[in-house]
């Protein structure tokens, strides 16, 4: 479970895990005389700890102590309004030039503190993780399988924790905040997508899908295919998702449910209208339309 979870961060956590957490590391980039390796550090060991604490009470518990994808969206908007603050702050420091950095140090517990809320973050990797954790059955295997995938990605952190440092020591520092602002408002954007909190398209743009009330859909890496599906309304539906590649679209938030893919999801009878359902890191989402 350890190796297996090393291999997972290698591989598939390090891109989507840095997009979605290394925004709290912008927080850590102060500059102060040295300090940095050390508090970089520290956050990868916060990190490391609620990851593995989690993987433990998943294995223990199950399914019960997952996050409802709901409470989930509400953590990635908050996130995201969290790096847009530090990315305001980094753009502020780097306007003023060569001015001294503030003289007040962080609070010893900041760095761990942050590295510990990544937890409340998950990218889509995370959650393909976490229920590898739960169906373990062992706060061991759990804890292992979670402990083994922050130390896959910890040198992508580590790197990026150093890229932040450089750059808020120089001029770059704009470049770096007006990324980190995207990086905010991209995480902003798929809790509220995840939240299921955006205007569904016009059902008239829905493309007809297989005959019948049994629909497939395709889970790739760069979304769900066809996007746009249409059934028709009073009668039961079934949902194949299907995984043609792996990715944060391996696991789908349906009905207010997630779903590990593949599997076919049984949806009742449905009024006219439209469903939408997300991966769950809530980037990438498609339309069940009915009439």
């Amino acid at each position: 479970m350890l190796a297996g979870g090393v291999a997972a961060g290698l591989v598939a956590g390090t891109a989507s895990c840095t997009a979605a957490q290394g925004g709290l590391l912008v927080g850590l980039a102060d500059g102060r005389h040295g300090r940095d390796p050390a508090l970089v550090a520290w956050f990868l060991a916060g990190r490391l700890a609620s990851h593995t604490t989690a993987g433990a009470l998943l294995g223990l518990l199950g399914s019960a102590v997952t996050l409802p994808p709901r409470a989930r969206a509400v953590l990635l908007v908050v996130a995201g309004a969290t790096v847009i603050v530090f990315a305001v702050r980094l753009m502020r420091r780097g306007h003023a030039g060569c001015a001294p950095p503030p003289s007040r140090a962080p609070s010893k517990y900041t760095a761990p503190l942050l590295g510990a809320a990544t937890i409340l973050v998950p990218c889509g990797v995370t959650l393909g993780v976490e229920l590898v954790a739960v169906s373990s059955g062992s706060p061991v295997a759990g804890a292992a399988a979670m402990a083994g995938f922050v130390i896959g990605t910890a040198p992508a952190f580590a790197l990026l924790g150093y890229v932040l440092r450089r750059v808020s020591r120089t001029r770059l520092a704009r470049l770096a905040g007006v990324a980190a602002i995207a990086a905010g408002l991209w995480t902003a954007g798929s809790g509220i997508s995840l939240g299921g909190w955006l205007p569904a398209p016009d059902p008239a743009q829905a493309v007809s899908g297989p005959g019948g009330q049994t629909v497939t859909v395709w889970a790739t890496r760069d979304g769900y295919r066809p996007a746009i599906v249409s059934a028709r309304v009073g009668v039961p539906v079934e949902v194949v998702f299907k995984v043609a590649e792996h990715g944060c679209t391996g696991t789908v938030v349906i009905d207010g449910r997630d779903v590990a893919l593949p599997a076919t999801v049984r949806l009742p009878p449905q009024r006219p209208g439209s469903l939408r359902y997300v991966c769950g890191m809530g980037m990438y989402s498609g339309i069940l339309t009915f009439s």
